[in-house]
């Protein structure tokens, strides 16, 4: 809502104070506008000060526009400024979380970033794609999995990745590594991994299915590298060929690949970090013969800022059309890179806009 403030009471504002002292904890909380020029700045502004009854203040650069101002030349340049120093203060807030054996609270990490909680949560999430607790969790995910993946035991990684109880790491560690620590230590040990490779019209395709549902939907041109990458995804599980059960699955798989509209009635377990996830999920809500840009999928899960790391999601998904990552395009309308193949990519799409 627009606010406008009276020539005796601006300099009383405490938003003024804000502009006064180019303060960056007031960014993304208001705008000022100067009436005599038109434009409008951030708080943190290095634009030459204005005098006080010439300004009026908005909540957002939204609204100041509505109102018909400007962004000010050095909108720009003040952005850039801004961008490095949100990643800079996000970065160090990262080290603080990597390094503290318990998640530090909110207050106590927007308090070391000279920012409110609400502002420093704000930008934490519009840099990293996750909020402080996401991002702790992830890394202690990682750490979980680092530990598991060197020759120590499971009690040595649960204590190094900053679990203080047994009951607690392994009430989250299914979720977390899609099986028990020991299987997944063991590369996979003890889980059966059943697939089978099978022809389509976009080459060939490898379906692999675990307890919990489908895991793996490959597609390329070598039958035999398809194997070998499903092979490096769970170097000790027991991966077992396909029996005359299994094939009727790969039928109903090569089926949706014919045609996505029809969708895929199947389980699907999907491991991934919490912002592949994320993305995955913006993913599959991508309706069929529709397209979104990354930088579009980046604005839907809340991440704006987080268009590269959007796209390295794509990259890593390997439920290929299940998660339909070929639906992501340039914010140009181009097609880019595609894990399976520029060309693939292509006649999925020709064949979701068939009527």
């Amino acid at each position: 809502m627009k606010t406008l403030c009276a020539t005796p009471n601006t300099e009383d504002d405490p938003r003024w104070a804000a502009v006064l002292a180019r303060d960056p904890r007031a960014d993304g909380q208001f705008v000022y506008a100067v009436k005599t020029t038109g434009v409008y700045c951030r708080p943190s502004s290095l634009a030459r000060l204005p005098k006080p009854q010439n300004v009026e203040f908005f909540d957002t650069a939204q609204e100041a526009e509505a109102a018909g101002y400007r962004p000010s030349k050095r909108a720009g340049k003040d952005q850039s400024s801004m961008a490095a120093q949100h990643a800079a203060t996000v970065a160090a807030a990262c080290r603080r979380i990597e390094s503290a054996e318990h998640l530090p609270p909110l207050n106590e990490l927007a308090e070391a970033a000279g920012l409110s909680p609400f502002h420093f949560h704000r930008v934490f999430k519009a840099v990293t794609g996750l909020t402080p607790k996401g991002y702790g969790a992830a890394h202690r995910s990682r750490k979980v999995r680092e530990r598991l993946a060197d020759s120590g035991t499971v009690t040595d990684a649960l204590y190094d990745a900053g679990f203080n109880s047994n009951s607690r790491f392994y009430e989250s560690a299914d979720q977390m590594l899609g099986m028990t620590p020991g299987d997944y230590r063991a590369a996979g040990r003890n889980n059966d991994i059943r697939f089978a490779v099978g022809q389509c019209s976009l080459g060939a395709i490898l379906v692999a299915q675990s307890e919990r549902g489908v895991c793996a939907i490959l597609l390329g041109d070598d039958p035999h590298q398809l194997v070998c990458d499903l092979q490096d995804k769970f170097r000790q599980a027991n991966l077992i060929g396909a029996d005359s059960g299994f094939e009727q699955l790969i039928a109903s798989v090569v089926g949706f690949i014919e045609a996505p509209a029809l969708g895929l009635d199947l389980p699907l377990d999907v491991r991934g970090t919490a912002f592949q996830e994320r993305v995955w999920q913006a993913l599959r809500d991508i309706a069929p013969g529709s397209t979104a840009s990354y930088a579009d999928i980046a604005q839907r899960i809340g991440a704006p800022k987080a268009v590269r790391a959007v796209a390295q999601a794509c990259g890593a998904n390997s439920l290929a059309v299940a998660i339909p990552c070929h639906r992501v395009v340039r914010s140009d309308g181009n097609l880019s890179g595609y894990r399976w193949g520029v060309e693939r990519k292509r006649a999925l799409l020709e064949r979701e806009a068939q009527p």
